[in-house]
């Protein structure tokens, strides 16, 4: 069993940066892939990033390629999304997730929701204009 839990999410105006964190619980947290995802209220989940067993390994949604980087800590259980160059339609609530089979998997893979074994609660994130 793993918990989630984010942090580092608030109202930033345009071209700013924040960071996004997210804290595991669990001795395996290594042996996961893990990903970020935001969504929109009626709108679907959208990946934004994910990683595999080290930063090598690491996947982006196209609208935030060259701005956006995860990262991962495992002697911290964390998992990070660093956001750069800020845009207001980058504005929603940010979910980390966490899958066991992403781990042997292919970075094609992380894009799917189905992927993930478990999700934290979210962070909200407000670019204004």
């Amino acid at each position: 069993q793993v918990q989630l839990v984010e942090s580092g999410g608030g109202l930033v105006q345009a071209g700013g940066s924040l960071r996004l964190s997210c804290a595991a619980s669990g001795r395996t947290f290594s042996m996961y892939g893990l990903g970020w995802f935001r969504q929109n209220p009626g709108k679907a989940r959208e990946f934004v990033a994910g990683i595999g067993r080290s930063d090598f390994y690491t996947d982006y949604g196209d609208s935030v390629k060259g701005r956006f980087s995860i990262s991962r800590d495992n002697a911290k259980n964390t998992v990070y999304l660093q956001m750069n160059s800020l845009k207001p339609e980058d504005t929603a609530v940010y979910y980390c997730a966490a899958g066991g089979r992403l781990y042997y998997g292919t970075m094609s893979s992380y894009s799917n929701t189905a992927q993930y074994d478990y999700w934290g609660q979210g962070t909200q994130v407000t670019v204004s204009s």
